[in-house]
């Protein structure tokens, strides 16, 4: 479910304020309020250096522009068959500006041990997976990645933020960076109000 009780963190607002001036009788413009550092990881999420499922780098602002769907994925984990519901939302809304993102993790009982070469064709071989996967990563614990850093400080739909509970949680981008939903692993995929937040947040 889209959450909607907490205003939506934008990629890049600078967070200067307008206001009126009676001493000129005009308005001027304030610098923005200093930032804490997972604020600033919110704010730039698309500019956050990532690496590849192949090494090379990367990031999220090459998907600028589209709805992305950012999940946490694993290959030996009971709920590893939902990469066929993902793949599926890639095949439905790739062409009307949508991707899936896949981040490897192993941090939930090991369940993604693999090399990049191995999980590139596990994915290919059992599930057809076109979208992007990135390089394996923690989410959870002093070495998370910054990209989940950002995601994390978001709540659910029931106001909860932090820690990501098992593979294949999904947070929902918009166009513009904002973080509009976050879906814990047991929503499925083909979930009616997960694919009502992908089709709201598709690009006009």
């Amino acid at each position: 479910m889209v959450h909607r009780d907490a205003p939506p963190v934008r990629a890049r607002d600078t967070g200067a304020v307008t206001e009126y001036d009676p001493a000129t009788g005009g308005v001027r413009q304030s610098a923005p309020p200093r930032r804490g550092r997972q604020e600033e990881n919110v704010s730039d999420i698309y500019d956050i250096p990532v690496n590849t499922l192949q090494g090379k780098p990367s990031s999220l602002g090459d998907l600028s522009g589209k709805a992305v769907l950012v999940v946490n994925v694993a290959s030996k984990c009971g709920l590893t068959p939902q990469y066929t519901g993902l793949q599926k939302l890639q095949d439905t809304y790739a062409g009307r500006g949508f991707s899936v993102v896949g981040f490897p993790c192993n941090q939930f009982l090991e369940q993604e041990p693999g090399t990049a070469a191995e999980i590139a064709e596990f994915c290919t071989a059992n599930y057809g997976v076109t979208f992007p996967l990135f390089e394996k990563i923690d989410v959870n614990g002093p070495d998370r990645h910054p990209i989940y850093d950002a995601l994390t400080a978001v709540p659910d739909a029931e106001g909860a933020a932090g820690d990501i509970q098992w593979n294949f949680e999904k947070f929902l981008l918009s166009p513009d960076g904002e973080i509009v939903g976050r879906f814990r692993p047991g929503v499925e995929p083909e979930d009616p109000t997960l694919v009502a937040a992908v089709e709201s947040a598709l690009p006009d």
